[in-house]
């Protein structure tokens, strides 16, 4: 079939044709929007998934609901040892940008973000954390001067509390509201994360209209309470998990009618096999199914033809690019997970095994293999949402590492 017309994207956070199965998440949110921009109280949003579930895709996909609505916008990508001022600085200056107060109040509003902004923590502290010092050499692109008192204390969380306090003020009066969106929220630092549990906490209680939406893995909301005790009763968490088999064909079946082709039934259950119903590996079989096919309707052999293509693809770009991440200490202990796994009868789609028992599969001490643990959880290849228990981030991996590793 023609590759020009192919209408498959298997891209990291690239939309997909279909946004199948995801109704459920965008017409909550639809009424969240409503609800805070007619002063209702309403929770902060957290998206939890593993990789590859569309987390980012729909997280996209939300915050074009905020702009269709009005809202002013700003998203931001954590990412592990940085500081949240900086990003969340560039987010909310986006934001408020496209609300586009004339005048003092959008002066002022920037002002208070070039405040947070230059509130650079640098050198070290007692507590671990850096010494907060003025830096006046960077800021987000605002040339309005600075609001001396405005969040500009050097304390995270005084200094967070103050600048969405005011921002959210500035959006009540221009009868709208912002929404900050937060990809990779699990990589943020400690004291970011209860700042930012902080800051929605009080804004959630004075009812301005200015929410968070949160994306990350499995282990968010455990790093979140750990973080804030309250924190569950302050976010609207929903978990992102694989389509069921309606959407997973919806996603196949929709892009290929706009271009004149059709699945056979006995194609749409092997394809659901083959990926299952993980929306990446949907749209990567979908793509190498329709490179293969020799013309429609696309055949169950179409799809057997092509799946080494779609899996060589995957093998490379999905999951040997985070193999090659791990150091070989590292992949010993990723190997054994995928052992362990197996063993136990595992989908290891998202099943957890015991650190005691990859230990044991090693002949090792738990205490010797923490090193490779942490590192690995600091890579975002493994999170633990239980204690004692650890699972891999991305599906059907350790099928993957006991197949090709």
């Amino acid at each position: 079939m023609d590759p020009i017309r192919n209408p498959y994207a298997p891209g990291a956070g690239q939309r997909p044709p279909e946004l199948a199965g995801r109704d459920e998440q965008l017409d909550a949110f639809d009424v969240v929007l409503e609800r805070v921009a007619r002063g209702r109280p309403e929770r902060s949003v957290v998206l939890t998934g593993l990789r590859g579930v569309g987390k980012t895709v729909l997280l996209n996909a939300l915050r074009s609901a905020a702009v269709r609505a009005g809202w002013g916008t700003g998203k931001l990508e954590a990412r592990p040892d940085q500081s949240l001022r900086r990003p969340l600085s560039s987010a909310l200056h986006q934001a408020v940008r496209e609300l586009g107060p004339a005048g003092g109040a959008g002066d002022h509003a920037l002002g208070v973000i070039r405040s947070f902004a230059q509130r650079e923590p640098v050198g070290a502290s007692g507590r671990g954390r850096s010494a907060p010092r003025l830096r006046d050499r960077w800021n987000p692109g605002i040339t309005a001067p600075a609001v001396a008192g405005r969040a500009d204390s050097g304390d995270i969380e005084i200094d967070l509390v103050e600048l969405l306090a005011d921002l959210g003020g500035m959006a009540a009066d221009t009868g709208r509201g912002i929404a900050v969106f937060i990809d990779e929220m699990q990589d943020l630092e400690p004291d970011d994360v209860s700042a930012l549990c902080a800051a929605a906490h009080e804004i959630s209680q004075t009812g301005l209209p200015l929410i968070v939406v949160g994306a990350g893995l499995p282990h968010l909301p455990a790093v979140l309470s750990a973080s804030k005790s309250y924190s569950e009763r302050l976010f609207r968490y929903s978990r992102i998990d694989r389509l069921d088999r309606a959407a997973a064909d919806a996603a196949l079946v929709r892009p290929a009618d706009e271009e004149g082709a059709t699945f056979e039934p006995d194609a749409l259950t092997a394809m659901y096999a083959a990926t299952g119903g993980y929306p990446y590996f949907i749209q990567a079989y979908g793509k190498a199914v329709w490179d293969r096919a020799p013309g429609s309707p696309i055949t169950a052999v179409d799809v057997e033809v092509a799946s080494p293509e779609a899996e060589a693809e995957l093998a490379v770009g999905f999951f040997g690019s985070r193999y090659e991440r791990a150091t070989p200490g590292e992949r010993e202990y990723l190997r054994a997970m995928a052992e362990v796994a197996a063993a136990a009868g595992g989908t290891d789609d998202a099943d957890a095994v015991p650190t005691a028992e990859v230990a044991a599969h090693l002949g090792r001490k738990p205490q010797s293999l923490s090193p490779a643990r942490d590192a690995l959880l600091k890579k975002g290849l493994i999170y633990s949402g239980e204690r004692g228990l650890i699972a891999f981030t991305v599906p059907h991996f350790g099928r993957y590492l006991r197949e090709n590793a």
